[in-house]
């Protein structure tokens, strides 16, 4: 980068901070914290992260652990027991927009504002009932449905909950949506060749049985295709169902996971019924180091028997993942965290490039629900670079 462009970057990222450095601290607060009248700070930090108590509470379909201490005001009492009528749709605005320089691009500086804005809903129906969704205006596209689904918790009073919608397939092992980077966990998006497949969006039922002695069992059943419209009235042409494990336990402040993945595509090529056979296999760990460090890596390896279908080689092997170390210099309830991140993929698959990235994230809170975060990333394999200096906010 000579001097000239090295100027203006440092101008643009300039001005983006005191702009948003400027702003006033937003008076609204998300959904669920105007529900029960908690800080954000309740459950996440910062967020979208959320504290293990954050994701206790999503996992009792958004609603407290003490019946008791659910507000009276938020439902109508209509005389019928088998009704519970909130007095309010429970909604909530995410908006996230950036500033950037990417070095080799046709445009190297850009306003990417609004990159993203969210409607987002959820809450109780009745008793061990609840529903979650959120549509998504996404770099300038037009809006579309992301996770959507009904969650029954408790069934038949039975330590196991069930959710059935599209939601994304690595939800048990990471949630994406609640990274603190713009960088992203690249394992978990890869697609082979011409298999839909991969591991974020998919439509399908989880069941999660929480056992005893700080063990969780997640079982998955999906289309496997992902979550694009419908054709001939059919989310899925394929004729299979793709599955998949993941176990879990945690040693104090150490939860190791393990995931296994299997799945079917099939398609006719020339006149051939050819069928390709997708499989993961990987490990995960999160470490807590007391209250301002936690590092989480992830690492996986997936197979594909035939995923040209005839038309390329067979026995694609992909496999490769990440680890991140995030950092809290004032604890998890205070304004800053650093984020370190570094993606790796390897892959036999002659059409997709192999991902080698790092970045550095330094989040700031100007409000519980206002986050100014700047990253830089560099790729390793195109010696190429990205700095972004944005917001992050939800109302």
């Amino acid at each position: 980068m000579n001097q000239n462009r090295l100027l203006v970057t440092v101008v643009i990222v300039a001005i983006a901070l005191l702009a948003v450095l400027s702003a006033r601290d937003a008076d609204a607060i998300p959904a669920f914290a105007r529900k029960y009248q908690l800080s954000c700070s309740t459950c996440h930090a910062p967020f979208p992260r959320l504290k293990p108590y954050g994701e206790e509470f999503a996992a009792r379909g958004f609603r407290m652990e003490d019946a008791s201490k659910e507000p009276s005001r938020a439902t109508f009492d209509v005389g019928d027991p088998l009704l519970k009528l909130s007095r309010d749709l429970p909604l909530a605005v995410r908006f996230d927009g950036w500033a950037s320089w990417k070095e080799d691009a046709a445009a190297e500086y850009d306003f990417e504002w609004p990159w993203s804005l969210k409607l987002l809903s959820g809450g109780p129906i009745a008793d061990h009932v609840s529903y979650y969704f959120y549509g998504i205006l996404e770099q300038g596209e037009s809006i579309k449905l992301e996770d959507t689904f009904m969650q029954f918790t408790s069934v038949f009073n039975l330590p196991v909950d069930l959710t059935v919608g599209q939601f994304q397939v690595s939800d048990p092992i990471f949630k994406r949506e609640l990274r603190l980077e713009r960088n992203d966990y690249a394992i978990f998006k890869m697609k082979i060749a011409d298999v839909p497949t991969n591991l974020t969006y998919d439509r399908g039922l989880v069941l999660s049985w929480h056992a005893p002695a700080e063990i969780e069992v997640v079982f998955e059943a999906v289309n496997g295709n992902g979550i694009e419209p419908a054709e001939n009235d059919n989310f899925d042409s394929n004729g299979y169902k793709n599955t998949a494990l993941r176990l879990m336990r945690q040693f104090g402040p150490v939860r190791v996971g393990a995931f296994g993945y299997l799945g079917k595509i099939g398609r006719i090529e020339e006149g051939e019924d050819r069928v390709n056979k997708t499989e993961y296999i990987g490990p995960d760990l999160i470490v807590d180091l007391g209250e301002k460090w936690q590092l989480s890596a992830c690492w996986l390896r997936r197979t594909d028997s035939d995923p040209y279908f005839g038309l390329g080689p067979i026995d694609v092997v992909t496999e490769g993942g990440f680890g991140e170390l995030n950092y809290f210099p004032r604890g998890q309830d205070g304004r800053w965290a650093v984020s370190l991140l570094y993606n790796r993929v390897t892959t036999d698959d002659i059409f997709a490039d192999e991902v080698e990235n790092a970045s550095v994230t330094l989040n700031y809170l100007l409000a519980r629900n206002l986050r100014l975060s700047g990253e830089v990333e560099h790729d390793l394999n195109a010696e190429s670079s990205r700095v972004s200096v944005g917001f992050i906010t939800a109302f």
